[in-house]
């Protein structure tokens, strides 16, 4: 990491701009108070604080303002002495003012300044000393002067307070309330003291002669509060502390109007509460410190505000003479702010390095002085687990490590033919970089280069494309590549080679990862082989064979040969690339196909009596495109047929198989061609009829749909509509007859033998369903009596014959397995009347439990009709033309005879 900086100095020598304001660290403007000399205003262009932002909640004025009372009150109570306050009348710097300053006795802040040699910091750090005219500290020659310089004495605390840019006023007034808050609290540490609570306590709008300046000084402290107890807390609050939110309502109705403070005011002390609440808190159980500017980052926010104070406001890159004594001075707000000397370190280097970047790169002493401050950083890393420490460290260096290897990763843009020795020159420093970071510089840099030779190539293809045979723009990019190649080859690689045995490997490795991205890019976006995509294949495969050229002759001498590199330059053939064009064309007529069966299913209105062919339409122009799409196929101008049809082959079959499924689904549910269940009623005795299926008389339509369209059709599939039959009078055999010739067509029409034989099955089994629903669900006007059973069986029976067709149709086995229901139930119609209301009665009371015994309760029909069903027995008892179960029905559930 810390070698990074040396290797900024190589690249980043930008200019800097002289016009325009002078920046700090919060991107704010700068600026000298009035009693401090007059700034040379400089442009700053810094980097965003690591530490996070907090506006809008503190501007940039509230932390500097806040920063400078906190240093104040750590610096005036480090010795534990009483303080003395010592009214300042002055307005004006005199040559000396340690006897004239707000002071505080014993407080190292108000020791005379008088040294003006180099500071042991800026030596260790190879800082260079500020201008001697420029410094807040000193004063040029006048008049009556003799022509020499008359040094200005000041305190440690004055060069404090002009460096904060902090008014008189102000300094005057925190000291002042400082001295009130210790007269109440003799030997209280400051870290055990919430600031800005007990600046509110001290002061009264009376204290001000501005009320505005009030207003905001108010607002300020409050919103101090909120940023240190509330938003950045030093242990986190949970949502539900009531506390917290206290406090919260506190201060949102004190910003939206000013409270009175002072010392003896109720709503101080209602404040006081709800803040002495919360800073109290402790992870360890120990309040030696008021928790209410320690939490991250707001803490580190204000400590860099600190520390900025170090850099002459007269020259922003250079730091004070005095930095020794104001540094020593500033880490006396640690135990109020929760830093130590690993977090100093951090915000020390991130200060150095901001301000580096900040001067234009100019001032590379800083550089050098955040880099040694960097080798303290790497030391601490390796002995601290702390997790808030790695965040923020992590957030640093990723800012600093960001900005620098910006400049690294695009070279390209950095040098050129005329100052190509430069980078030479400083090949001492370059030594220090690591393979790792040299190969993502290179990587990087090649990206970028490729980027704005891609842009150039496309603004030739723009401005020629009104012209006959515009060459296109990835055969342009291709020869513009190979250039860039040979130039990396011949001006960079031999410089870069010193610290990458490989680095002409890895440039052209990298273009040629780049120019493959946008070469699939392009493949995708295709359909067919175009002359277009012709010459760009051919393009392609010349600059891939002179970019592996180029790799291979750089690895000669590595250990591997230059198989790694290699490895990352994937092929792209003009094989493998109309490959790729051959798939996408096969996916675009299979998406039509599909689109096609579709759009014609939901026109398609089909009828096997209508269409004398017997089959559907839609399914001859199904096949009609198969055979178009296998000719257009074996037509393509590619070598490779046999390897690509498996999959055309495959996408077909799917195909094929999608236009079954939706002629299938066309059909409807099996609930659309059973009709609804008719309300239970008693038989009616007087009628007496035998056999299930008699002669049509009045039919009741069981609906079929339109296998495509899903409309009511009479004639759907080519099956004429089964009726459930009224009663009149002999035989099955009209029903039998009609369901043979439908069975004839199906024959006719299905070829494939196992496709006919699960269809006939499915027939089949509808047409023991269809039994069973004419035998428990045929309404008030179907009666049976106990002698009909055996013309039921006989029924059953014929159905049965016709589906095994005397050993030519289904297998015994097959009809055994669809018919197990049938042959459960059919028993239950010659079963004596009292056997089957005493079996009803038993499995009502099985499945409802003693509550049924004083009721039997009517039983759900499930529609799994078996003689264990109470439902199923009760219908049986419905349709018994019978006294015995008529008088059953009626006593117990008081069944109708009709509906």
């Amino acid at each position: 990491m810390a070698s990074l900086f040396s290797r900024e100095r190589i690249l980043g020598q930008s200019k800097r701009d002289s016009n325009g304001p002078v920046m700090n660290g919060t991107n704010s403007l700068r600026y000298s108070s009035s009693a401090a000399a007059t700034t040379t205003t400089t442009t700053l262009d810094p980097l965003p604080s690591p530490f996070g932002d907090l506006t809008p909640t503190l501007s940039p004025t509230d932390l500097r303002e806040t920063a400078y009372e906190i240093f104040v009150a750590a610096c005036r109570t480090s010795t534990g002495k009483p303080l003395t306050y010592i009214p300042n009348n002055a307005s004006s710097y005199t040559p000396d003012r340690s006897s004239q300053s707000p002071s505080l006795s014993g407080s190292p802040s108000q020791r005379s300044i008088t040294s003006t040699a180099a500071s042991k910091m800026k030596k260790a750090l190879g800082l260079r000393s500020s201008s001697s005219a420029g410094s807040p500290g000193s004063a040029g020659s006048g008049a009556g002067s003799g022509g020499k310089v008359k040094k200005t004495v000041m305190t440690v605390g004055e060069l404090m307070r002009i460096q904060m840019r902090i008014s008189e006023a102000a300094d005057s007034r925190v000291r002042r309330a400082l001295l009130r808050i210790s007269a109440g609290q003799v030997g209280k540490r400051v870290e055990l003291m919430v600031l800005p609570l007990e600046l509110l306590q001290q002061f009264k709008s009376s204290d001000f002669t501005d009320q505005q300046e009030y207003a905001t000084w108010q607002k300020r402290n409050l919103k101090m509060l909120e940023a240190g107890l509330l938003l950045h807390p030093h242990i986190p609050l949970p949502p539900s502390n009531t506390s917290s939110q206290r406090l919260k309502q506190i201060i949102h109705n004190a910003l939206e109007k000013t409270i009175e403070t002072g010392r003896n005011n109720e709503s101080m002390q209602v404040l006081r509460s709800a803040v002495t609440t919360l800073s109290n808190r402790s992870t360890d159980g120990q309040t030696e410190s008021c928790h209410w500017a320690d939490g991250f980052p707001l803490n580190l926010r204000i400590y860099e505000i600190l520390l900025e104070a170090i850099f002459d406001l007269n020259d922003e890159s250079s730091i004070i003479e005095e930095v020794d004594e104001v540094m020593e001075l500033v880490k006396k707000t640690w135990g109020i702010l929760g830093i130590n000397q690993m977090l100093h370190n951090i915000c020390f280097t991130w200060i150095l390095f901001n301000r580096f970047v900040g001067s234009g790169q100019m001032d590379n002493d800083l550089l050098y002085a955040a880099d040694c401050q960097l080798v303290e950083v790497a030391k601490d890393a390796k002995t601290t687990k702390d997790a808030n420490y790695a965040k923020i460290l992590n957030e640093t260096l990723s800012e600093i490590l960001g900005w620098a290897e910006k400049r690294l990763l695009a070279y390209h843009d950095t040098f050129d033919k005329g100052n190509i020795n430069s980078m030479q020159r400083e090949e001492g420093r370059m030594m220090t970089w690591q393979k790792s970071r040299t190969d993502t510089y290179i990587r990087s840099s090649l990206r970028t280069a490729f980027a704005q030779i891609m842009e150039k190539a496309d603004s030739i293809r723009r401005a020629s494309r009104n012209q006959p045979n515009p060459l296109p723009v990835l055969a342009i990019l291709a020869k513009d590549i190979g250039e860039l190649a040979t130039k990396e080859k011949k001006m960079f690689s031999p410089i870069l080679k010193r610290w990458h045995p490989l680095a002409a490997g890895v440039a052209v490795a990298t273009l040629h990862v780049c120019y493959g991205n946008e070469l699939k890019q392009f493949i995708s976006g295709i359909t067919e082989l175009t002359p277009d995509a012709v010459q760009i294949l051919r393009a392609a495969d010349k600059l891939e064979k002179d970019l592996v050229q180029i790799a291979v002759e750089d690895s000669v001498d590595s250990d591997d040969g230059g198989k790694a590199i290699i490895r990352e330059m994937p092929p792209f053939e003009a094989e493998a690339a109309i490959a790729n064009l051959v798939k996408g064309w096969t996916k675009l007529r299979l998406d039509r196909l599909k689109e096609w069966i579709d759009r014609n299913l939901q026109q398609e209105v089909w009828n096997p009596r209508a269409n004398q062919e017997g089959y559907a339409p839609s399914a001859v122009e199904v096949l009609r495109i198969i055979d178009e799409t296998l000719d257009a196929f074996f037509n393509l101008p590619i070598p490779m047929h046999p390897a690509l049809l498996p999959d055309l082959v495959l996408g077909l079959d799917r195909c094929l198989q999608y236009y079954s499924n939706k002629v299938k689904s066309g059909c409807g549910s099996r609930n659309t061609y059973i009709p609804a269940l008719p309300a239970l009623t008693r038989c009616t005795t007087e009628t007496k009829f035998h056999g299930v299926f008699k002669k049509k008389e009045k039919t009741t339509t069981l609906q079929r749909r339109n296998s495509q369209v899903s409309t009511t059709n009479d004639n759907t599939l080519g099956v004429p509509q089964l009726c459930v039959r009224g009663p009149t009078c002999s035989p099955i055999e009209p029903f039998l007859q009609e369901l043979e010739q439908n069975l004839t067509v199906i024959a006719d029409n299905v070829q494939h033998e196992r496709v006919r034989t699960r269809l006939v099955a499915e027939v089949m089994k509808a047409s023991f369903e269809g039994l069973l629903l004419v035998l428990l669900g045929g309404g008030p006007t179907r009666c049976f009596t106990i002698q009909d059973s055996r013309g039921i069986e006989d029924d059953f029976k014929a159905i049965k014959d016709l589906f095994f067709a005397n050993g030519d149709g289904l297998s015994m086995d097959v009809i055994n397995k669809f018919s197990i229901v049938v042959r459960d139930v059919i028993p239950l119609f010659g079963m004596e009347t009292d056997a089957v209301v005493e079996r009803f009665r038993r499995l009502t009371l099985e499945a409802y439990g003693s509550s049924a015994k004083s009721r039997l309760p009517l039983p759900a029909t499930t529609g799994q009709w078996s003689s264990n069903d109470p439902n199923t027995l009760l219908r049986v008892l419905c349709y018994r033309n019978d006294d015995s179960a008529s008088k059953f029905l009626k006593k117990t559930y008081n069944l109708p005879k009709k509906i």
